[in-house]
């Protein structure tokens, strides 16, 4: 995935809402794949066996501790595991990749289509949550930085949120 990209997708899930502006920061620290804990390693590498880690970063705020542990598949795509540290146990939280659109659910498709804004996605990452949603960015060409539109998937129903997910 884009470095920059995913730093900024990153740093605005963990940034404080604006109304908690002087709330808890957050430290972001790259950390060299030698030195990932072997209990994230173990988890990423339950979800993935055949990944290639390439890097990571541990993000702290408050008492919560994140990795972000990005990889590559035998097949050259990337993907990138978020991990929560919850009662001293490492656990996937959020799973991103970058897919083609076509291969996209038609129902996702379809919901992007009806919603009345013309974007012919660029670029779309899959963000697969933990509680089973499934968020699709859609970057639009010439705006690399967001997305301008994602659209949302659970228990087989299809939306564009009206904000921007959280993740």
């Amino acid at each position: 995935m884009n470095r920059s990209l995913v730093l900024t997708l990153a740093a605005l899930a963990l940034a404080p809402l604006p109304a908690l502006a002087d709330g808890p920061k957050t430290k972001v620290t790259d950390v060299a794949v030698k030195d990932i804990p072997a209990a994230v390693v173990s988890v990423v590498k339950a979800a993935a066996p055949r990944m290639t880690i390439k890097e990571a970063e541990l993000k702290e705020r408050a008492d919560r501790r994140y990795y972000d542990v990005e990889g590559v598949m035998p097949d050259g795509s990337e993907i990138e595991f978020d991990l929560l540290e919850r009662n001293g146990r490492w656990e996937i939280v959020e799973t991103q990749r970058d897919i083609a659109w076509s291969t996209a659910p038609k129902l996702v498709r379809d919901t992007a289509a009806a919603s009345g804004k013309a974007i012919k996605p660029v670029r779309v990452i899959e963000s697969k949550q933990a509680d089973g949603m499934v968020i699709y960015e859609l970057f639009a060409a010439g705006k690399p930085d967001e997305p301008s539109m994602e659209v949302s998937l659970k228990n087989g129903q299809a939306k564009v949120p009206a904000e921007v997910w959280p993740h």
